[in-house]
Formats: structure tokens, C-alpha cells, sequence
């Protein structure tokens, strides 16, 4: 496995440039058997593979990405037992440079499931012309009519009106039933404080809470809910990718060891951060390119994010450390830094040029 990895590396040096779109396709198809001994038995690697470059094809931005980074994603689903593309199980959605594995809500409901612990696990949107009744204390109750039409059938998403509002519910092993319900403003408070969503708004672009609202609400009320589930290591990778979006950082050498594992606190049982495999949370590497990103919450972040940039060692790293600051600064912040990072980036080149001299 060590000397694949080390081809796989090799085979995609040159991927600090952009890449180009059979990139992808082609590290597929070669390193097949390496993805077959990496994926859970269940799982056929020629199914994966077709439905890989179905969703790879699907969304032409990918072809920008760093191959490496879909390959790793494309891995880390299918070891979680997810297909990507149509299906909605999960998704390969292009961050700069970098694929990211965003899990959807159907994925989640499905490693719930799959944990044994749940034996039904789902979610409805609740319209305006619904009957709905929440009670709560020590005799907690949930009843939800949706509108009909004549006939009792369902009425259509036009007769029953506007979203007002989302539930998940979850019935366990045991007979035992939980749920969560959320008012389309507690949705929509979440939503604007999504990285994803903010940055769509700054460049101008759709994000799906604007295509498709009913389904990330969906998603809201099942991830809050899962809160309140028993966990599967798969369950709880999934929801560490979702909440990492835009920083997961996947690496083919951590999905194909099965080293990507989330920090759990244990006391409260949620996913704290993405880690390769330190249970204290700190990362496992100590190179300057793995290193975490600062937080915004930290003094001084724009002086640790300029330290960070000085400290990587490949264009790529340096431009993982700047995609993580245009998530946590301000414009005005992110023109202070350019600068350096040009300086960064000339300085990584001329030593890189220096090496083949």
C-alpha cells in the first residue's frame, strides 16, 4: 500500500497548477485496485468508480480541483458507505482548488440507520396551511396533518402554502422516540451563518439554500437531531465533514489508512473538529503544510495567519492557509495580507525552480 501511495504522489506532482479535467478521470482508473482494497467489502469498486466520474462529469468546476483532493473524497464516501451524485447520499462540491465531501441529508439518515442503534430516522417540512401541535415538558408530543386535497389524498406544495417550519424524528433500538422541531427563522438564522452561504452571497452565486431551501431544512433538522442519537464512527466522519466544509483538508494517504477520524467530546457528544487521528485534537503531522489554520477567535488572527503562510512549503499549502482566512476575515483584512502572500508564493516558486536548476 505504501509504495500505491507513493505512485499516487508521484503521478500528481504537478498538481499545484491547475488541473486539468482528465486528471481525475485517469487516477480513477489506474489506481483502481488500490481503491477496491480500501473500500468496505459491501461496496463494488466499478459501481463507485461510474458513479464517481458521473458526478465528477456533472459538475464541471471539479475539473479545476486538485485530482488528488476528489480521489480522497470519492474514497472517504464510499468507506463511509455513501454514493455520491444524484442519489443525495452525499456530494462532491468544488471549494478553490480543493473538492470537498459534503454529506446530504438522505446520507445522514442512512448512517444512522446503518448504525443499528435507530431503527427509523426522518424528516418533513411543515407548511402554513397544516395542522401542526408541538408539546413539550414531561409529556412530550409531536402531530403533524398536512393539507389534503378531496379524496384525502396530499395536497399539493401550492395548497398547503410557504414553509413555516421543519421536524426530524428518531426511533431507536429500544422502542424509545426523539425529536426536534425548528421554525423556519431558527432555519434561516442557521443558514446565514454558514460559511458556504455567506460566501455565496459575497460572490454573487446560488448556494443551495437558494435552489433548493426544503432540502437543506431537511438537512438542518436531521443534523440537530443527531445530536441526540447514539453515534457510529461513520455517522459522526460524516457530520465532522459537514461541519469542516471548506477546510476538510482529505489526503489520500488519511482516507486510504482510515486515519481521518472527528474529535468527539465525550461529554456532550459532538463532533469538536476533524482530526487525522490524534484523539487530543491536535494533528498528528507537525509539517508546516498540515498545520491547523488559526481561529478567528484568536488574538492577533491576521499576524498567525501571515506566520502560518510563512511557514508552508508548497503553493498549495499556501493557498489552503488563504481559502481558510477568506472564510474568517474581513476585505479589508484579506487586502492586508496579499501582500505577503504574494511574497510567500514568489519565495515557494524561485526555490522550486532553484531545485531543477
Amino acid at each position: 500500500m505504501s509504495q500505491a501511495l507513493s505512485n499516487i504522489r508521484r503521478s500528481t506532482a504537478a498538481a499545484a497548477q491547475p488541473a486539468e479535467a482528465s486528471g481525475f478521470p485517469a487516477m480513477l482508473e489506474q489506481y483502481k485496485g488500490e481503491i477496491a482494497r480500501a473500500l468496505p467489502k459491501h461496496i463494488n469498486p466499478d459501481r463507485m468508480a461510474r458513479i464517481a466520474l458521473t458526478a465528477f462529469r456533472m459538475t464541471p468546476k471539479l475539473g479545476e480541483c486538485d485530482p488528488r483532493s476528489v480521489f480522497a473524497a470519492v474514497i472517504q464516501s464510499s468507506q463511509l458507505g455513501l454514493e455520491v451524485g444524484l442519489m443525495g447520499e452525499a456530494h462532491l462540491v468544488p471549494f478553490g482548488k480543493q473538492c470537498q465531501l459534503i454529506p446530504g441529508y438522505t446520507g445522514l439518515m442512512k448512517l444512522a440507520r446503518n448504525s443499528g442503534l435507530v431503527v427509523d430516522i426522518y424528516a418533513e417540512a411543515v407548511r402554513i396551511n397544516d395542522k401542526f401541535a408541538l408539546k413539550l415538558g414531561m409529556a412530550r408530543d409531536l402531530q403533524h396533518e398536512p393539507l389534503t386535497a378531496p379524496g384525502g389524498f396530499p395536497a399539493s406544495d401550492e395548497e398547503r402554502g410557504e414553509v413555516v417550519g421543519f421536524y426530524a424524528v428518531g426511533i431507536l433500538k429500544d422502542g424509545s422516540k426523539t425529536f426536534v422541531a425548528m421554525s423556519r427563522k431558527e432555519v434561516e438564522k442557521i443558514r446565514d451563518s454558514s460559511k458556504g452561504y455567506q460566501a455565496a452571497k459575497k460572490y454573487n452565486k446560488e448556494s443551495p439554500w437558494d435552489t433548493d431551501f426544503s432540502a437543506m431544512g431537511l438537512k438542518t433538522a436531521i443534523r440537530r437531531l443527531c445530536k441526540w442519537l447514539p453515534k457510529s464512527p461513520e455517522l459522526a466522519t460524516a457530520l465532522a465533514l459537514d461541519d469542516n466544509a471548506g477546510r476538510q483538508n482529505l489526503n489520500v494517504k488519511d482516507v486510504i489508512d482510515g486515519t481521518f477520524t472527528p474529535v468527539i467530546d465525550e461529554e456532550t457528544g459532538e463532533v469538536m473538529e476533524v482530526s487525522d487521528g490524534d484523539k487530543s485534537g491536535n494533528k498528528a503531522s507537525s509539517t508546516p503544510a498540515e498545520q491547523k489554520a488559526p481561529s478567528a477567535t484568536e488574538l492577533g488572527v491576521t499576524a498567525k495567519i501571515v506566520d502560518a503562510m510563512k511557514k508552508t512549503e508548497s503553493v498549495e499549502a499556501l493557498d489552503e492557509v488563504y481559502l481558510h482566512a477568506e472564510g474568517i476575515l474581513s476585505d479589508a483584512e484579506l487586502e492586508s495580507i496579499l501582500p505577503e502572500y504574494r511574497k510567500c508564493k514568489e519565495a515557494i516558486l524561485k526555490e522550486k525552480d532553484g531545485l531543477f536548476d
